[in-house]
């Protein structure tokens, strides 16, 4: 059991009605998991908002609330604690509540557009090997050491987050490298937070449906980095023209990354091919597993996050060029028949892009490159057409499917992508509801050598229809209709 007072600490509070000298057995934002000895704290989300349940949290057993507005009517038998941010006060409370478990590790955020997960991954397999017992936050799964727990957030709730560092902790986790996604910066999940380092990947067109504008997204990028310790790294890619703009109000050690221009981590591709990237990194030529100029990227930000935590340059080259990347990110593999699959989790212009200029670069020719794209429903509608036309541009052969239609009509959002298209590109593309239709018919219309990408799912396992989500693997619906069609 902890004291009420003394997991307020840098929480602001407003007003506080009842006494703080009582005993805490647990922290919920989710009135539906409140029992005897609970805090309760009411958040407002998109969807619903905490107030409407603090009668219910009471009833259910709740010692304290934690509010932004004080209940009309209130129970003499439990403190209220009315606050400005509810978001912002949880993030502090279970930081302190779990004993603060982020400053007793290493602990590393990702962030950035594309690329997070498999800087972080990599991160994770690369200390791994090393030695070292870490844990993964990330969007396909979170790690403690070799025991997997399945991930519903590409970064865990604030009670969640601090709750599983502790079990990292606890379980002798030094270094936990994670993702940290827009949403969870802007929400206040990893506030309160001790970070040894940070790294920034890239940014472009993505969730204007959440941040509104894309200066709005910037900034809240940017806002991790602000708030780095003098004791932390930073770590950012000059060659994405915002990557000096994340860094300019950081108190962090600041470091560059770059294939263009001179940076502490400089990397040159001299070969990029399906068996890998051959790369001079700072000098060294290497050999990596890891494909295409996008992950050429990931590979230097990996580097320098290991050279600033310690690590020796040679080691930590040595021991990458042995590393496979995340599930899901240009996941390929090659038919009886010689056609290749790729399955990527690309469901940005940008990502989709960078796919499909690697696929450009490593065909000799003539073979066709046949794209199966789709965008999720409930999110960013503007780049519908984008994704479709940039699809339409780099490939040969075109089927908009559906994706993660969510509570969308999955029709209404392929109208959408549709709209986007030129004459030249509508010469390319049919449209096919059905996902798994639309995969078999991507392999029909292959043949010998030919690429098939199937992109914006990755390493997920399914698909999200009307609030239901179905079984659904990109990866083994490929693989089984090359073995039906015999392809």
């Amino acid at each position: 059991m902890v004291k009420l007072q003394d997991i307020l600490y840098k929480v602001h509070l407003k007003q506080v009605h009842g006494s703080t000298d009582i005993d805490v057995a647990a922290i919920e934002i989710d009135s539906r998991k409140v029992s005897a000895g609970c805090i309760f704290v009411a958040i407002r989300g998109a969807k619903t908002d905490g107030h409407h349940f603090i009668e219910k949290a009471v009833s259910e057993g709740a010692i304290a609330i934690v509010c932004e507005e004080i209940p009309a009517s209130f129970s003499d038998t439990v403190t209220y604690l009315q606050v400005n941010n509810a978001q912002e006060a949880v993030a502090y409370m279970a930081n302190n509540f779990y004993g603060e478990p982020s400053k007793k590790i290493k602990l590393v955020g990702v962030t950035g557009t594309n690329g997070k997960t498999t800087i972080a991954t990599v991160l994770f397999k690369l200390f791994t090997q090393l030695g070292y017992k870490c844990g993964l936050i990330s969007t396909v799964q979170n790690q403690v050491a070799d025991k997997i727990i399945p991930a519903t957030h590409t970064t865990p709730d604030a009670v969640s987050l601090n709750a599983l560092l502790n079990q990292m902790y606890e379980e002798g986790c030094s270094h936990v490298f994670m993702e940290c996604s827009s949403h969870a910066i802007h929400q206040h999940r990893i506030t309160g937070l001790h970070f040894t380092g940070g790294l920034f990947s890239n940014i472009t067109h993505d969730h204007l449906d959440y941040h509104k504008t894309f200066e709005e997204y910037i900034r809240v990028k940017k806002r991790f980095f602000d708030e780095l310790p003098s004791s932390a790294f930073a770590i950012s890619n000059s060659d994405d023209k915002r990557g000096e703009v994340m860094l300019q109000n950081t108190h962090a050690k600041k470091y560059l990354y770059s294939l263009k221009t001179t940076a502490s981590f400089k990397g040159k591709i001299l070969e990029n091919a399906l068996t890998g990237l051959v790369m001079l990194v700072n000098d060294k030529e290497v050999h990596f597993r890891l494909i295409g100029e996008f992950n050429a990227y990931n590979l230097l930000a990996v580097y320098g996050a290991a050279v600033c935590l310690g690590e020796e340059s040679e080691t930590a080259l040595t021991a990458l060029s042995l590393l496979s990347g995340a599930e899901g990110r240009f996941d390929y593999s090659i038919s009886s028949g010689l056609v290749i699959g790729i399955v990527d989790y690309a469901h940005t212009p940008d990502a989709l892009e960078n796919v499909l200029m690697t696929i450009k670069k490593l065909r000799k020719g003539h073979e066709q490159i046949i794209t199966v794209v789709g965008c999720g429903g409930d999110r960013d509608k503007a780049k519908r057409p984008i994704m479709a036309q940039t699809a339409c541009d780099l490939s040969d052969r075109v089927i908009l499917t559906s994706d993660n239609p969510r509570s969308e009509d999955p029709s209404a959002i392929l109208h959408d992508m549709e709209q986007g298209l030129t004459s030249a590109a509508k010469r390319k593309y049919i449209s096919i509801v059905d996902r798994k239709e639309a995969i078999k018919t991507a392999v029909s219309f292959a043949n010998r050598e030919d690429i098939i990408l199937v992109a914006g799912k990755g390493h997920e396992k399914y698909q999200d229809i009307k609030g239901v989500k179905y079984a659904f693997d990109d990866k083994e619906i490929l693989r089984e209709m090359f073995e039906l069609l015999g392809k």
